[in-house]
């Protein structure tokens, strides 16, 4: 399978990263576990997944998906072959939402303990908290990646301005910076990403997970 570095970050992916979000919802566990050892079998072993998925089905909290794949990893014994990839942002409830400092803290630990790991290969904001400064995001962002506990940044779901200004913010504070955007883009709405987006992204040699 040809690998392919992740902007600027080192990290090396396949050119087809596998959604998660079925995990526990449509897919249980024992159907799960065959579509993740198929993957690995065909030589993608790139997961994304995140802390929401998947909270939008009746009794489920979020934190299913990635329970799910930390059982198989473990059950595995596979963790050192697998590219991780999980998010923080969205809603949980219970006050459980956005990129504020004390929300990605806390949301890194128990995504850790779902996924029976000390770290994650992708760590992405879901969505954009602009209720939060940049600078508080980023910081808090950056710790993870100095403690070892994530070792790539990534976006999803911001917008161009958004994405252009925390850039910009990274560096002029010497922080580790998004390496990634997973944008809204399909057949049927392409041109917020190939007007503004694809081409930012091209400028500032961030990569790209079509979602």
């Amino acid at each position: 399978m040809q690998m392919k570095e992740l902007g600027r970050s080192g990290l090396k992916l396949p050119s087809i990263m596998f959604g998660g979000n079925v995990f526990g919802w449509t897919a249980d566990t024992a159907t799960s576990f065959r579509l993740l050892d198929a993957l690995m079998d065909a030589g993608l072993n790139a997961i994304d997944t995140a802390d929401a998925y998947s909270r939008w089905v009746p009794g489920h909290k979020g934190g299913e998906s990635e329970a799910i794949i930390g059982v198989w990893m473990k059950e595995r014994k596979n963790r050192d072959k697998v590219i991780v990839a999980t998010k923080v942002g969205m809603d949980l409830g219970q006050g459980k939402s956005g990129l504020s400092a004390k929300r990605i803290e806390y949301a890194v630990e128990a995504s850790l303990i779902r996924l029976q790991t000390d770290y994650i290969d992708l760590y992405q904001a879901h969505r954009d908290d602009e209720a939060t400064p940049l600078e508080e995001t980023l910081e808090a962002f950056g710790k993870l990646v100095k403690a070892g506990k994530v070792r790539v940044l990534g976006a999803s779901n911001y917008s161009a301005p958004r994405l252009r200004q925390a850039l910009a913010v990274s560096e002029k504070l010497g922080l580790p910076r998004y390496e990634s955007l997973q944008p809204h883009y399909n057949l049927a709405e392409r041109a917020i990403f190939e007007d503004e987006l694809g081409p930012l992204c091209r400028e500032q040699q961030v990569g790209e997970l079509a979602g």
